[in-house]
């Protein structure tokens, strides 16, 4: 068991807390309530990163002491919203909302995945047809080994599981969601996910 604090609890956050507690860590919810992000982040091991991505930076940042020595894990994409509400741009381009995290909390340790998939995805790999992939980016190999266990405790097959290398990767990953606005208005909201077919 560990102990997680999840913040954001909209479809991201609550989906990943409920999954993971049914799996027997011990997860608390931060809503945006003032001072609940620092009291769940003060208390836990690992913090998953759920809010929105174009305001992440700046919440976390100020979160500097209480993430200390903790691994973020950041399932966030920063963008930019088009007019029906879905990604048109990103908003570090040429770099990431990993990275950025990274550089301003140099005493944490971020670890980027789960940001290629539509949210259903996270917990519930094997329901899509065909394989999904699941990509860690970051720079310590302890906490990435962390998250790849918690990964697997979300159903996710050790196979599935692609560490790409450093947080400078986390890039590539966050580009990514370029595809999904073109993807959902050709196909619809169906749940789906980046893979790497070998």
């Amino acid at each position: 068991m560990t102990t997680i604090a999840v913040l954001g609890n909209g479809r991201v956050g609550g989906n990943l807390a409920a999954a993971l507690a049914r799996a027997g860590h011990e997860v608390t919810v931060a809503d945006r309530t003032p001072g609940a992000a620092a009291d769940a982040a003060r208390t836990a091991r690992i913090v998953i990163n759920a809010t929105p991505g174009a305001g992440s930076l700046d919440r976390l940042a100020a979160l500097r002491e209480e993430l200390r020595d903790t691994i973020l894990v950041d399932v966030s994409n920063a963008t930019t919203d088009g007019p029906d509400g879905l990604p048109a741009d990103l908003i570090y381009p040429g770099s990431s909302l990993a990275e950025q995290l990274q550089e301003a909390l140099p005493e944490t340790r971020v670890v980027k995945t789960l940001n290629t998939m539509l949210f259903p995805v996270m917990t519930s790999p094997a329901t899509l047809p065909r394989t999904p992939t699941a990509f860690l980016s970051g720079e310590d190999p302890q906490a990435k080994q962390t998250v790849r266990e918690l990964l697997t405790d979300l159903g996710w097959q050790k196979e599935w599981i692609t560490d790409l290398g450093g947080i400078q990767t986390a890039r590539a990953t966050e580009a990514a969601i370029l595809f999904v606005p073109h993807v959902i208005r050709s196909t619809g909201l169906a749940p789906f996910a980046i893979s790497i077919a070998r």
